[in-house]
């Protein structure tokens, strides 16, 4: 028996059995790095190797091989987030994006199998699209600070406090919040679904900032919450204008989870596709992101001639996602999203709004 037919054998086993149980163990790959895999993975290490020392690519390039025939084989799907490393979104990703073009792409994906490599409520998200997919996500304890500032408890005391007002929740949350919530958004749709409702004052949840930045460019009135990203709420105007006043030719580019201080300093605010689109088609000559740094490598090995400027505020939680995980959530089917059916079904709800709305 094969791989795939051994990964197969129990595919018809109950539903609610574990992932596990459901697919069967595959053996694990051999990762030792032989002139095979380094012919095999050569024209995947181009796309990296002004980021990833030629020095380190031989411990990459056996989990970058495995994982690529193991997906393959499974009929599994990876989907990761812009802040992932250069040898995830560049080497093993099928599907990259910020999570609006991921939740959209979770939707529509032909696979048994996705694994979400990105933070804990990114997984949630493809599994309220896919009830019927197993979801893994290589680490349970890719969190989320934003996520975590708020539950759906709090959603139902605000919304007890301001009756009537709708609800609009950042997709940075739990589903126990989407179940909670009118309809969902993301940085680069929030200010266009908060103007399609007719109501003339949001309650716009979780990121405080996001929820401010919004409000200068609207005339409703935004209501806000007190949840805040731990790589944005680092950086800081003085920050930005000390770079400025070093190198008055470097153009800044900011994500609306900054400060509102933050956002004004900077040339060009957006979601990150929002970030990168400006980037590829405006080619500034010198461009610093004001977002999580993995993105920078990660647009600047897609730009050639513009030269990045690298704060490099990491996110703790994303990089929880290794390839050793990834290959790990292949082999012993780990680690499976569940999402409580009752929880699911008002949550999913939400995020097809937010999907269907097509902005």
């Amino acid at each position: 028996m094969n791989m795939l037919q051994t990964a197969k054998k129990n595919w018809t086993a109950d539903p609610g059995a574990g992932a596990l149980e459901r697919f069967g163990l595959v053996d694990m790959p051999d990762l030792e790095y032989t002139p095979a895999v380094a012919r095999e993975t050569e024209h995947l290490y181009a796309r990296v190797k002004d980021h990833i020392p030629a020095i380190e690519w031989p411990v990459f390039a056996p989990y970058v091989h495995a994982i690529n025939r193991l997906k393959k084989e499974l009929g599994a799907v990876i989907l990761a987030h812009n802040y992932q490393t250069p040898e995830i979104f560049h080497c093993v990703s099928d599907i990259v994006g910020d999570s609006l073009q991921l939740a959209r792409e979770a939707g529509t994906v032909d696979a048994d199998i996705i694994i979400q490599c990105g933070v804990h409520f990114m997984a949630e998200t493809s599994k309220l699209l896919n009830p019927e997919k197993t979801v893994l996500i290589p680490d349970l304890k890719a969190g989320c600070s934003l996520s975590e500032s708020i539950t759906g408890a709090d959603v139902r005391r605000l919304k007890a406090a301001n009756p009537g007002v709708p609800v609009v929740t950042y997709v940075n949350t739990s589903a126990d919040v989407k179940a909670e919530t009118d309809i969902c958004c993301t940085s680069s749709n929030a200010l266009a679904i908060v103007e399609s409702l007719d109501e003339d004052t949001v309650l716009c949840i979780p990121d405080e900032y996001l929820a401010m930045n919004i409000a200068k460019q609207t005339s409703k009135k935004i209501l806000t919450w007190k949840g805040h990203c731990e790589v944005h709420e680092r950086f800081t105007a003085d920050e930005l204008l000390a770079y400025k006043e070093a190198d008055p030719g470097i153009q800044i580019i900011g994500h609306p989870e900054c400060h509102p201080d933050v956002i004004e300093v900077c040339d060009f605010s957006g979601s990150t596709s929002g970030m990168i689109n400006y980037v590829k088609e405006e080619r500034p000559p010198k461009v610093l992101l004001v977002t999580e740094c993995s993105m920078a490598s990660n647009v600047e090995a897609e730009t050639p001639g513009v030269e990045f400027i690298k704060p490099c505020n990491l996110c703790p939680h994303m990089k929880r996602i290794t390839l050793p995980k990834i290959l790990d959530s292949l082999v012993f089917m780990k680690e499976e999203v569940t999402i409580d059916p009752q929880i699911a079904d008002r949550a999913r709800l939400a995020v097809e709004r937010m999907v269907n709305l097509g902005k």
